[in-house]
Protein backbone atom coordinates (compact mmCIF):
# COMPACT_ATOMS: atom_id res chain seq x y z
CA UNK A 1 0.00 0.00 0.00
CA UNK A 2 1.43 3.61 -0.90
CA UNK A 3 1.96 6.00 1.69
CA UNK A 4 -0.80 8.81 -0.09
CA UNK A 5 -3.25 5.48 0.02
CA UNK A 6 -2.61 4.72 3.64
CA UNK A 7 -3.35 8.83 4.63
CA UNK A 8 -6.63 8.54 2.75
CA UNK A 9 -7.62 5.90 3.94
CA UNK A 10 -6.90 6.91 7.73
CA UNK A 11 -9.25 9.84 6.53
CA UNK A 12 -12.04 9.37 4.54
CA UNK A 13 -15.16 6.86 5.31
CA UNK A 14 -14.63 4.84 1.81
CA UNK A 15 -12.01 2.84 0.57
CA UNK A 16 -8.86 3.53 -1.04
CA UNK A 17 -6.49 1.00 -2.80
CA UNK A 18 -3.07 0.84 -4.73
CA UNK A 19 -3.36 -2.64 -5.17
CA UNK A 20 -2.38 -3.49 -8.94
CA UNK A 21 -5.50 -5.84 -9.49
CA UNK A 22 -7.61 -2.90 -9.04
CA UNK A 23 -5.75 -0.62 -11.25
CA UNK A 24 -5.83 -2.89 -13.75
CA UNK A 25 -9.41 -3.15 -13.68
CA UNK A 26 -9.75 0.71 -14.04
CA UNK A 27 -7.16 1.21 -16.47
CA UNK A 28 -10.27 0.96 -19.20
CA UNK A 29 -13.52 2.37 -19.97
CA UNK A 30 -15.18 1.75 -22.88
CA UNK A 31 -12.76 3.57 -25.24
CA UNK A 32 -9.88 2.25 -27.30
CA UNK A 33 -7.70 3.60 -24.49
CA UNK A 34 -5.95 2.76 -21.21
CA UNK A 35 -3.97 4.32 -18.66
CA UNK A 36 -3.15 2.71 -15.44
CA UNK A 37 -4.62 4.93 -12.28
CA UNK A 38 -2.19 5.38 -8.93
CA UNK A 39 -5.03 4.76 -6.37
CA UNK A 40 -8.52 4.18 -6.42
CA UNK A 41 -11.26 5.92 -4.15
CA UNK A 42 -14.67 4.36 -3.50
CA UNK A 43 -15.90 7.26 -1.20
CA UNK A 44 -19.00 6.76 0.61
CA UNK A 45 -19.90 10.65 1.35
CA UNK A 46 -19.81 13.74 -0.61
CA UNK A 47 -17.07 14.29 2.29
CA UNK A 48 -15.27 11.93 1.25
CA UNK A 49 -14.58 13.16 -1.90
CA UNK A 50 -14.18 16.86 -0.44
CA UNK A 51 -11.29 15.63 1.21
CA UNK A 52 -9.61 13.78 -1.85
CA UNK A 53 -9.93 16.59 -3.40
CA UNK A 54 -8.46 18.69 -0.75
CA UNK A 55 -5.77 16.90 -0.34
CA UNK A 56 -4.53 17.00 -4.24
CA UNK A 57 -5.20 20.84 -4.20
CA UNK A 58 -2.45 21.15 -1.46
CA UNK A 59 -0.50 19.20 -3.26
CA UNK A 60 -0.92 20.72 -6.23
CA UNK A 61 0.01 24.27 -4.33
CA UNK A 62 3.60 22.31 -3.62
CA UNK A 63 3.83 21.64 -7.02
CA UNK A 64 3.08 18.11 -6.99
CA UNK A 65 -0.37 17.39 -9.22
CA UNK A 66 -2.13 14.29 -8.79
CA UNK A 67 -4.87 14.46 -11.31
CA UNK A 68 -8.51 12.96 -10.10
CA UNK A 69 -11.03 11.18 -12.24
CA UNK A 70 -14.07 10.63 -11.95
CA UNK A 71 -15.77 7.64 -13.07
CA UNK A 72 -18.99 5.62 -12.94
CA UNK A 73 -20.23 2.60 -14.94
CA UNK A 74 -16.97 3.08 -16.63
CA UNK A 75 -18.50 2.86 -20.36
CA UNK A 76 -17.19 6.11 -21.55
CA UNK A 77 -16.00 6.07 -25.19
CA UNK A 78 -13.31 8.54 -25.43
CA UNK A 79 -11.01 8.42 -22.45
CA UNK A 80 -12.93 10.61 -20.51
CA UNK A 81 -13.03 7.96 -17.42
CA UNK A 82 -9.67 6.45 -17.40
CA UNK A 83 -6.79 8.43 -16.09
CA UNK A 84 -3.21 8.46 -14.28
CA UNK A 85 -3.71 9.94 -10.44
CA UNK A 86 -6.75 9.13 -8.47
CA UNK A 87 -9.70 7.38 -9.98
CA UNK A 88 -12.95 8.14 -7.66
CA UNK A 89 -15.24 5.35 -8.42
CA UNK A 90 -18.78 6.95 -7.42
CA UNK A 91 -20.36 3.27 -8.39
CA UNK A 92 -19.38 1.32 -5.26
CA UNK A 93 -21.38 3.51 -2.63
CA UNK A 94 -23.00 7.41 -4.42
CA UNK A 95 -25.56 5.25 -6.06
CA UNK A 96 -28.61 5.97 -4.62
CA UNK A 97 -32.29 7.75 -5.30
CA UNK A 98 -32.42 10.31 -2.21
CA UNK A 99 -36.01 11.38 -2.95
CA UNK A 100 -38.71 11.48 -5.74
CA UNK A 101 -40.93 14.19 -5.70
CA UNK A 102 -44.85 13.29 -7.31
CA UNK A 103 -46.71 16.61 -7.27
CA UNK A 104 -48.45 16.88 -10.64
CA UNK A 105 -46.99 20.36 -11.38
CA UNK A 106 -43.32 19.31 -9.83
CA UNK A 107 -41.90 16.29 -10.28
CA UNK A 108 -38.50 15.78 -9.84
CA UNK A 109 -36.22 13.14 -8.88
CA UNK A 110 -33.06 13.82 -6.21
CA UNK A 111 -30.03 11.21 -6.54
CA UNK A 112 -26.35 10.71 -6.35
CA UNK A 113 -24.00 9.94 -9.43
CA UNK A 114 -23.08 6.06 -9.17
CA UNK A 115 -27.20 5.08 -9.99
CA UNK A 116 -27.91 3.29 -12.97
CA UNK A 117 -29.58 4.87 -15.31
CA UNK A 118 -31.82 2.15 -16.43
CA UNK A 119 -32.24 1.48 -13.16
CA UNK A 120 -33.51 4.99 -12.28
CA UNK A 121 -35.92 5.05 -14.65
CA UNK A 122 -37.19 1.67 -13.68
CA UNK A 123 -37.73 3.02 -10.45
CA UNK A 124 -39.51 5.59 -11.92
CA UNK A 125 -41.47 3.66 -14.02
CA UNK A 126 -43.21 1.80 -11.06
CA UNK A 127 -44.28 5.57 -10.13
CA UNK A 128 -45.30 6.28 -13.52
CA UNK A 129 -42.75 8.63 -14.26
CA UNK A 130 -39.93 8.85 -16.55
CA UNK A 131 -36.46 10.61 -17.32
CA UNK A 132 -37.83 10.70 -21.16
CA UNK A 133 -34.14 11.19 -22.82
CA UNK A 134 -31.31 7.91 -22.18
CA UNK A 135 -28.20 6.81 -23.36
CA UNK A 136 -28.18 3.25 -25.18
CA UNK A 137 -25.80 2.59 -22.89
CA UNK A 138 -28.53 3.40 -19.86
CA UNK A 139 -28.25 -0.57 -18.70
CA UNK A 140 -24.31 -0.36 -17.90
CA UNK A 141 -24.02 3.63 -17.11
CA UNK A 142 -24.68 6.15 -14.88
CA UNK A 143 -27.17 9.26 -14.68
CA UNK A 144 -23.84 10.89 -13.26
CA UNK A 145 -21.99 9.96 -16.75
CA UNK A 146 -24.84 11.15 -18.53
CA UNK A 147 -24.73 14.53 -17.39
CA UNK A 148 -21.33 14.82 -17.29
CA UNK A 149 -21.23 13.47 -21.11
CA UNK A 150 -24.65 15.71 -22.22
CA UNK A 151 -25.99 12.20 -23.27
CA UNK A 152 -28.60 11.53 -25.88
CA UNK A 153 -30.21 8.85 -27.23
CA UNK A 154 -32.70 7.40 -29.04
CA UNK A 155 -35.53 9.65 -28.39
CA UNK A 156 -33.59 12.86 -27.98
CA UNK A 157 -34.48 14.08 -30.86
CA UNK A 158 -37.79 15.03 -29.26
CA UNK A 159 -36.91 14.77 -26.15
CA UNK A 160 -33.66 16.83 -26.22
CA UNK A 161 -30.63 16.20 -24.06
CA UNK A 162 -29.78 15.38 -20.69
CA UNK A 163 -29.10 18.78 -20.03
CA UNK A 164 -33.01 20.09 -20.72
CA UNK A 165 -33.97 17.82 -18.07
CA UNK A 166 -31.41 18.46 -14.67
CA UNK A 167 -32.49 21.32 -12.11
CA UNK A 168 -29.33 21.47 -10.21
CA UNK A 169 -26.18 20.10 -9.18
CA UNK A 170 -24.47 19.49 -6.23
CA UNK A 171 -20.79 20.22 -7.16
CA UNK A 172 -17.14 19.25 -5.21
CA UNK A 173 -14.78 22.05 -6.79
CA UNK A 174 -11.06 21.45 -7.41
CA UNK A 175 -9.91 22.63 -3.83
CA UNK A 176 -12.91 20.41 -1.73
CA UNK A 177 -15.15 23.50 -1.21
CA UNK A 178 -18.77 22.08 -2.32
CA UNK A 179 -21.21 24.55 -4.07
CA UNK A 180 -25.35 23.81 -5.17
CA UNK A 181 -25.74 25.06 -9.07
CA UNK A 182 -29.19 26.49 -9.72
CA UNK A 183 -30.34 29.71 -11.39
CA UNK A 184 -30.30 32.71 -9.47
CA UNK A 185 -31.63 36.35 -9.84
CA UNK A 186 -29.14 38.99 -10.23
CA UNK A 187 -29.02 40.11 -6.82
CA UNK A 188 -28.41 36.47 -5.26
CA UNK A 189 -25.45 36.56 -8.40
CA UNK A 190 -24.05 39.55 -7.03
CA UNK A 191 -24.13 38.42 -3.15
CA UNK A 192 -22.22 35.19 -4.83
CA UNK A 193 -19.63 37.45 -6.59
CA UNK A 194 -19.31 39.44 -2.82
CA UNK A 195 -18.19 36.12 -1.54
CA UNK A 196 -14.46 36.01 -0.59
CA UNK A 197 -14.13 32.07 -1.32
CA UNK A 198 -13.54 30.17 -4.16
CA UNK A 199 -16.89 30.01 -5.05
CA UNK A 200 -16.97 34.01 -5.18
CA UNK A 201 -13.63 33.97 -7.08
CA UNK A 202 -15.45 31.51 -10.01
CA UNK A 203 -18.99 33.89 -10.21
CA UNK A 204 -16.92 36.67 -10.57
CA UNK A 205 -14.35 35.67 -12.98
CA UNK A 206 -17.08 33.36 -15.39
CA UNK A 207 -19.21 36.51 -15.13
CA UNK A 208 -16.44 38.49 -16.68
CA UNK A 209 -15.62 35.95 -19.16
CA UNK A 210 -19.27 36.34 -20.46
CA UNK A 211 -18.87 40.32 -20.07
CA UNK A 212 -15.42 40.09 -22.22
CA UNK A 213 -16.85 37.94 -24.64
CA UNK A 214 -20.36 38.57 -25.71
CA UNK A 215 -20.08 38.62 -29.43
CA UNK A 216 -18.08 35.59 -29.78
CA UNK A 217 -20.68 33.38 -27.26
CA UNK A 218 -23.38 35.02 -29.61
CA UNK A 219 -21.70 34.26 -32.89
CA UNK A 220 -19.76 31.10 -32.22
CA UNK A 221 -21.10 29.16 -29.23
CA UNK A 222 -25.43 29.86 -28.74
CA UNK A 223 -26.79 28.64 -31.20
CA UNK A 224 -29.53 25.33 -31.95
CA UNK A 225 -26.61 23.14 -33.09
CA UNK A 226 -26.24 20.17 -30.98
CA UNK A 227 -22.33 20.82 -30.32
CA UNK A 228 -20.55 19.27 -27.19
CA UNK A 229 -17.43 20.40 -27.63
CA UNK A 230 -15.52 22.32 -25.50
CA UNK A 231 -18.35 24.34 -22.62
CA UNK A 232 -21.19 25.45 -25.07
CA UNK A 233 -22.87 25.44 -22.05
CA UNK A 234 -21.45 29.17 -21.27
CA UNK A 235 -23.88 30.40 -23.72
CA UNK A 236 -26.32 29.39 -21.15
CA UNK A 237 -25.29 29.95 -17.98
CA UNK A 238 -26.10 34.13 -17.64
CA UNK A 239 -29.86 35.34 -19.27
CA UNK A 240 -30.96 38.71 -20.06
CA UNK A 241 -32.75 39.57 -17.39
CA UNK A 242 -29.38 38.82 -15.75
CA UNK A 243 -30.03 35.53 -13.76
CA UNK A 244 -27.20 33.29 -13.38
CA UNK A 245 -26.48 29.13 -13.34
CA UNK A 246 -23.95 27.27 -13.71
CA UNK A 247 -25.76 24.27 -14.50
CA UNK A 248 -25.26 24.12 -17.62
CA UNK A 249 -21.47 24.99 -17.96
CA UNK A 250 -20.91 21.72 -15.54
CA UNK A 251 -23.33 19.26 -17.73
CA UNK A 252 -21.20 18.18 -20.49
CA UNK A 253 -17.91 19.17 -18.41
CA UNK A 254 -16.52 15.57 -18.45
CA UNK A 255 -15.23 15.91 -14.77
CA UNK A 256 -12.95 18.46 -15.57
CA UNK A 257 -14.54 22.06 -14.12
CA UNK A 258 -16.30 19.81 -10.69
CA UNK A 259 -17.20 16.51 -9.21
CA UNK A 260 -21.41 16.07 -9.37
CA UNK A 261 -21.76 14.92 -6.05
CA UNK A 262 -25.68 15.25 -6.31
CA UNK A 263 -28.16 15.74 -9.07
CA UNK A 264 -32.07 16.99 -9.33
CA UNK A 265 -33.25 15.63 -12.62
CA UNK A 266 -37.00 17.03 -14.06
CA UNK A 267 -39.34 13.85 -14.74
CA UNK A 268 -42.48 13.66 -16.91
CA UNK A 269 -45.34 10.93 -16.80
CA UNK A 270 -44.71 7.16 -18.52
CA UNK A 271 -46.57 5.36 -20.76
CA UNK A 272 -45.22 1.69 -20.76
CA UNK A 273 -46.81 1.22 -24.18
CA UNK A 274 -45.11 1.46 -27.53
CA UNK A 275 -45.77 0.32 -31.27
CA UNK A 276 -43.24 -0.33 -33.77
CA UNK A 277 -42.68 -0.97 -37.11
CA UNK A 278 -39.82 -2.60 -39.19
CA UNK A 279 -39.58 -1.27 -43.08
CA UNK A 280 -36.93 -2.87 -45.74
CA UNK A 281 -36.06 -1.08 -48.85
CA UNK A 282 -33.60 -2.14 -51.48
CA UNK A 283 -31.57 1.43 -51.12
CA UNK A 284 -30.48 3.26 -48.90
CA UNK A 285 -31.44 6.55 -50.92
CA UNK A 286 -35.20 5.14 -50.92
CA UNK A 287 -34.91 4.69 -46.87
CA UNK A 288 -33.36 7.92 -46.54
CA UNK A 289 -36.35 9.53 -48.16
CA UNK A 290 -39.59 7.61 -46.44
CA UNK A 291 -37.28 8.76 -42.69
CA UNK A 292 -38.15 12.08 -44.03
CA UNK A 293 -42.07 11.27 -44.78
CA UNK A 294 -42.24 9.07 -41.73
CA UNK A 295 -40.99 12.14 -39.51
CA UNK A 296 -43.78 14.17 -39.78
CA UNK A 297 -46.15 11.75 -37.98
CA UNK A 298 -43.60 12.63 -34.74
CA UNK A 299 -42.95 9.25 -33.95
CA UNK A 300 -40.46 8.45 -30.62
CA UNK A 301 -37.97 7.52 -32.38
CA UNK A 302 -36.46 6.95 -36.76
CA UNK A 303 -33.60 4.09 -36.71
CA UNK A 304 -31.90 4.18 -39.91
CA UNK A 305 -29.74 0.95 -40.53
CA UNK A 306 -27.64 0.64 -42.96
CA UNK A 307 -28.13 -3.20 -44.89
CA UNK A 308 -24.46 -3.76 -44.59
CA UNK A 309 -25.01 -4.60 -40.86
CA UNK A 310 -27.47 -6.98 -41.76
CA UNK A 311 -25.01 -8.74 -44.12
CA UNK A 312 -22.06 -8.38 -41.51
CA UNK A 313 -24.69 -10.32 -38.91
CA UNK A 314 -25.85 -12.94 -41.16
CA UNK A 315 -21.91 -14.31 -41.04
CA UNK A 316 -22.71 -14.80 -37.14
CA UNK A 317 -25.39 -16.89 -38.33
CA UNK A 318 -28.32 -14.31 -37.72
CA UNK A 319 -31.15 -13.95 -39.50
CA UNK A 320 -34.21 -11.38 -39.01
CA UNK A 321 -37.72 -11.63 -39.53
CA UNK A 322 -37.90 -9.94 -43.28
CA UNK A 323 -34.67 -12.34 -44.33
CA UNK A 324 -34.81 -15.00 -46.90
CA UNK A 325 -31.59 -16.78 -48.48
CA UNK A 326 -32.92 -14.93 -51.54
CA UNK A 327 -33.26 -11.83 -50.47
CA UNK A 328 -30.76 -10.50 -47.41
CA UNK A 329 -28.31 -9.39 -49.96
CA UNK A 330 -30.92 -7.10 -51.51
CA UNK A 331 -32.09 -5.01 -48.24
CA UNK A 332 -30.38 -1.60 -49.02
CA UNK A 333 -31.56 -0.02 -45.24
CA UNK A 334 -33.90 -1.16 -43.21
CA UNK A 335 -35.98 1.79 -40.91
CA UNK A 336 -37.02 0.91 -37.53
CA UNK A 337 -39.96 3.36 -36.32
CA UNK A 338 -41.71 3.70 -32.58
CA UNK A 339 -44.58 5.52 -31.38
CA UNK A 340 -45.34 5.66 -27.68
CA UNK A 341 -48.47 8.30 -27.51
CA UNK A 342 -50.87 7.88 -24.84
CA UNK A 343 -53.54 5.30 -25.84
CA UNK A 344 -53.88 2.30 -28.08
CA UNK A 345 -56.17 4.24 -30.06
CA UNK A 346 -53.73 6.99 -31.45
CA UNK A 347 -50.87 4.46 -31.60
CA UNK A 348 -52.72 2.45 -33.85
CA UNK A 349 -53.77 5.29 -36.28
CA UNK A 350 -50.00 6.60 -36.99
CA UNK A 351 -49.09 2.70 -37.17
CA UNK A 352 -51.93 2.80 -40.02
CA UNK A 353 -50.87 6.20 -41.38
CA UNK A 354 -47.25 4.68 -41.68
CA UNK A 355 -48.01 1.98 -42.96
CA UNK A 356 -50.43 3.80 -45.86
CA UNK A 357 -47.46 5.82 -46.58
CA UNK A 358 -44.73 3.38 -46.88
CA UNK A 359 -47.22 1.37 -49.36
CA UNK A 360 -46.68 3.94 -51.79
CA UNK A 361 -42.95 2.89 -52.24
CA UNK A 362 -40.88 -0.01 -53.01
CA UNK A 363 -41.00 -1.46 -49.40
CA UNK A 364 -41.53 -4.42 -47.32
CA UNK A 365 -43.42 -3.58 -43.72
CA UNK A 366 -43.82 -5.55 -40.97
CA UNK A 367 -45.64 -3.73 -37.89
CA UNK A 368 -46.18 -4.80 -34.02
CA UNK A 369 -50.02 -5.32 -35.18
CA UNK A 370 -48.77 -8.29 -36.65
CA UNK A 371 -45.89 -9.23 -35.68
CA UNK A 372 -44.32 -9.87 -31.89
CA UNK A 373 -42.26 -6.18 -30.82
CA UNK A 374 -39.27 -8.40 -29.54
CA UNK A 375 -38.85 -9.15 -33.05
CA UNK A 376 -38.71 -5.54 -34.18
CA UNK A 377 -36.58 -4.68 -31.16
CA UNK A 378 -34.15 -7.60 -32.62
CA UNK A 379 -33.97 -5.50 -35.95
CA UNK A 380 -33.11 -1.96 -33.71
CA UNK A 381 -30.14 -3.87 -32.00
CA UNK A 382 -28.61 -5.69 -34.97
CA UNK A 383 -25.57 -4.20 -33.82
CA UNK A 384 -25.36 -5.67 -30.70
CA UNK A 385 -24.40 -9.10 -32.15
CA UNK A 386 -21.85 -7.49 -34.83
CA UNK A 387 -19.46 -5.29 -31.57
CA UNK A 388 -17.99 -8.98 -30.41
CA UNK A 389 -16.04 -10.29 -33.72
CA UNK A 390 -15.80 -13.85 -33.96
CA UNK A 391 -11.79 -12.93 -34.60
CA UNK A 392 -10.16 -12.29 -31.45
CA UNK A 393 -7.80 -9.85 -33.00
CA UNK A 394 -10.58 -7.59 -34.68
CA UNK A 395 -12.74 -4.88 -32.36
CA UNK A 396 -15.33 -2.21 -34.02
CA UNK A 397 -13.90 0.84 -31.83
CA UNK A 398 -16.04 4.05 -31.03
CA UNK A 399 -13.96 6.25 -32.97
CA UNK A 400 -16.08 8.87 -35.77
CA UNK A 401 -19.66 7.78 -34.66
CA UNK A 402 -21.58 10.12 -32.54
CA UNK A 403 -21.58 13.21 -35.14
CA UNK A 404 -24.48 15.73 -36.21
CA UNK A 405 -25.02 16.50 -39.34
CA UNK A 406 -27.53 19.02 -40.91
CA UNK A 407 -30.33 17.64 -42.66
CA UNK A 408 -29.77 19.36 -45.95
CA UNK A 409 -26.29 18.38 -46.12
CA UNK A 410 -26.85 14.66 -45.03
CA UNK A 411 -26.61 12.95 -48.28
CA UNK A 412 -23.43 14.69 -49.50
CA UNK A 413 -21.34 13.87 -46.44
CA UNK A 414 -22.79 9.93 -46.64
CA UNK A 415 -21.59 10.76 -50.54
CA UNK A 416 -17.81 11.96 -48.74
CA UNK A 417 -18.16 8.99 -46.03
CA UNK A 418 -18.48 6.36 -48.74
CA UNK A 419 -14.97 8.23 -50.11
CA UNK A 420 -13.50 7.88 -46.66
CA UNK A 421 -14.04 4.67 -46.07
CA UNK A 422 -12.14 3.84 -49.68
CA UNK A 423 -9.61 6.02 -49.31
CA UNK A 424 -9.24 3.85 -45.48
CA UNK A 425 -9.66 0.63 -46.93
CA UNK A 426 -12.89 -0.10 -44.05
CA UNK A 427 -16.21 -0.10 -44.05
CA UNK A 428 -18.38 2.40 -42.82
CA UNK A 429 -22.37 0.96 -42.43
CA UNK A 430 -24.40 3.79 -41.16
CA UNK A 431 -26.75 3.77 -38.39
CA UNK A 432 -28.64 7.40 -38.05
CA UNK A 433 -30.93 8.72 -35.10
CA UNK A 434 -33.21 9.84 -37.82
CA UNK A 435 -34.75 12.29 -35.37
CA UNK A 436 -31.80 14.42 -34.77
CA UNK A 437 -29.75 13.53 -37.14
CA UNK A 438 -27.03 11.54 -35.02
CA UNK A 439 -24.88 9.58 -37.15
CA UNK A 440 -22.82 6.60 -36.30
CA UNK A 441 -20.79 4.06 -37.94
CA UNK A 442 -17.55 1.97 -36.57
CA UNK A 443 -14.97 0.55 -39.32
CA UNK A 444 -13.50 -3.21 -37.79
CA UNK A 445 -9.70 -2.95 -36.77
CA UNK A 446 -7.17 -4.78 -35.51
CA UNK A 447 -5.76 -2.42 -33.06
CA UNK A 448 -2.57 -4.76 -32.34
CA UNK A 449 -1.10 -3.55 -35.77
CA UNK A 450 1.16 -0.76 -36.39
CA UNK A 451 -0.77 0.04 -39.41
CA UNK A 452 -4.16 0.08 -37.36
CA UNK A 453 -2.82 1.71 -35.03
CA UNK A 454 -1.54 5.02 -36.92
CA UNK A 455 -5.11 4.78 -39.03
CA UNK A 456 -7.02 5.37 -35.96
CA UNK A 457 -6.25 8.99 -35.82
CA UNK A 458 -5.74 9.72 -38.99
CA UNK A 459 -9.29 8.47 -39.18
CA UNK A 460 -10.34 10.65 -36.48
CA UNK A 461 -8.95 13.58 -38.11
CA UNK A 462 -9.89 13.34 -41.46
CA UNK A 463 -13.78 12.67 -40.38
CA UNK A 464 -13.50 15.51 -38.33
CA UNK A 465 -12.68 17.51 -41.45
CA UNK A 466 -15.61 16.22 -43.24
CA UNK A 467 -18.08 16.99 -40.46
CA UNK A 468 -17.14 20.19 -40.58
CA UNK A 469 -17.20 20.45 -44.20
CA UNK A 470 -21.36 19.92 -44.10
CA UNK A 471 -21.66 21.99 -41.33
CA UNK A 472 -21.90 19.25 -38.82
CA UNK A 473 -20.78 18.93 -35.21
CA UNK A 474 -18.12 15.94 -34.51
CA UNK A 475 -19.39 16.01 -30.81
CA UNK A 476 -22.95 15.71 -30.50
CA UNK A 477 -23.62 12.80 -28.62
CA UNK A 478 -21.61 12.59 -25.73
CA UNK A 479 -18.48 14.79 -25.32
CA UNK A 480 -15.01 14.40 -27.22
CA UNK A 481 -12.92 13.00 -24.27
CA UNK A 482 -9.29 12.70 -24.66
CA UNK A 483 -9.75 10.54 -27.94
CA UNK A 484 -11.08 12.88 -30.03
CA UNK A 485 -10.04 16.72 -28.11
CA UNK A 486 -7.53 17.05 -30.62
CA UNK A 487 -8.67 16.42 -33.50
CA UNK A 488 -11.38 18.44 -32.97
CA UNK A 489 -10.58 20.94 -31.06
CA UNK A 490 -7.84 22.09 -34.75
CA UNK A 491 -11.18 22.49 -36.57
CA UNK A 492 -11.95 25.25 -34.08
CA UNK A 493 -11.24 28.99 -34.25
CA UNK A 494 -8.44 30.32 -31.84
CA UNK A 495 -10.45 32.68 -29.77
CA UNK A 496 -12.67 29.92 -28.86
CA UNK A 497 -10.44 27.45 -27.87
CA UNK A 498 -8.54 30.37 -25.76
CA UNK A 499 -12.06 31.33 -24.04
CA UNK A 500 -12.47 27.03 -23.55
CA UNK A 501 -9.12 27.48 -21.69
CA UNK A 502 -9.70 30.17 -19.79
CA UNK A 503 -13.38 28.53 -18.47
CA UNK A 504 -11.44 25.93 -17.08
CA UNK A 505 -8.87 27.40 -15.84
CA UNK A 506 -11.10 29.36 -13.53
CA UNK A 507 -12.56 26.20 -12.35
CA UNK A 508 -9.33 24.06 -12.18
CA UNK A 509 -6.36 26.50 -11.77
CA UNK A 510 -4.04 23.57 -10.74
CA UNK A 511 -4.63 21.19 -13.72
CA UNK A 512 -5.90 18.21 -11.37
CA UNK A 513 -9.54 17.73 -12.91
CA UNK A 514 -9.49 15.17 -15.54
CA UNK A 515 -5.86 16.46 -17.58
CA UNK A 516 -6.03 15.08 -21.03
CA UNK A 517 -10.19 15.49 -21.21
CA UNK A 518 -11.29 18.20 -23.37
CA UNK A 519 -7.51 19.29 -24.42
CA UNK A 520 -5.01 18.77 -27.04
CA UNK A 521 -2.66 15.64 -26.71
CA UNK A 522 0.60 15.51 -29.18
CA UNK A 523 -0.04 12.30 -31.21
CA UNK A 524 2.52 10.00 -29.74
CA UNK A 525 1.04 10.38 -26.52
CA UNK A 526 -3.06 9.46 -27.47
CA UNK A 527 -0.61 6.46 -29.62
CA UNK A 528 0.99 5.21 -26.56
CA UNK A 529 -1.97 5.29 -24.68
CA UNK A 530 -3.55 2.81 -27.11
CA UNK A 531 -5.02 -0.48 -26.00
CA UNK A 532 -4.42 -3.10 -28.66
CA UNK A 533 -6.27 -5.02 -26.08
CA UNK A 534 -9.35 -3.31 -26.56
CA UNK A 535 -13.14 -5.34 -26.53
CA UNK A 536 -16.19 -4.30 -25.15
CA UNK A 537 -16.63 -8.01 -23.63
CA UNK A 538 -16.71 -6.21 -19.93
CA UNK A 539 -20.41 -4.92 -21.03
CA UNK A 540 -21.26 -7.87 -23.21
CA UNK A 541 -23.73 -8.90 -20.82
CA UNK A 542 -25.81 -5.56 -21.19
CA UNK A 543 -26.11 -5.96 -25.30
CA UNK A 544 -27.14 -3.88 -26.59
CA UNK A 545 -24.63 -1.89 -27.19
CA UNK A 546 -23.63 1.07 -30.40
Amino acid sequence: MSKISQYLNEHILGEVTSAESARKIFSTDGSVLSITPELIVHPRVTNDIRKVARFTWQLAEKGHVMPMTTRGGGSDLTGAAIGKGIIINNLAHLNKIIYISQKNKDQFVHVQPGVNFATLNETLNSRDMAIPVYPTSAKFSTIGGAVANNSGGPTSGRNGLIRDWVNRLEIVLSNGDLIETSRMTRRELNKKKGLQTFEGEIYRKIDGIIEDNQELIKDKIDSDARDNVGYPGIAKVKQRDGSFDLTPLIIGSQGTLGIISEIVLKTEFYSNEESALVATFKSAEAARDAADILATLKPSSIQFLDGELFNMAKTHGKKYLFQTDELVDLIGAVLYVSFDDYGDRARTHKIKTATKKLSKLETTIFASSNHPIEDLYAVRDVSSVLLQPELKEESMPSLIDGASIPANRREDFITALDELATKHHVKLPLQIQWLDNIIDTRPIMQLHRVGDKQKVFKLIADYAEIVNKFDGCLIAKSGEGRLKATSVYKQLDDDLIETYAQIRAVFDPFGTMNPGVKQQSDLKTLISHLNPEYSLANFAKYSPRW
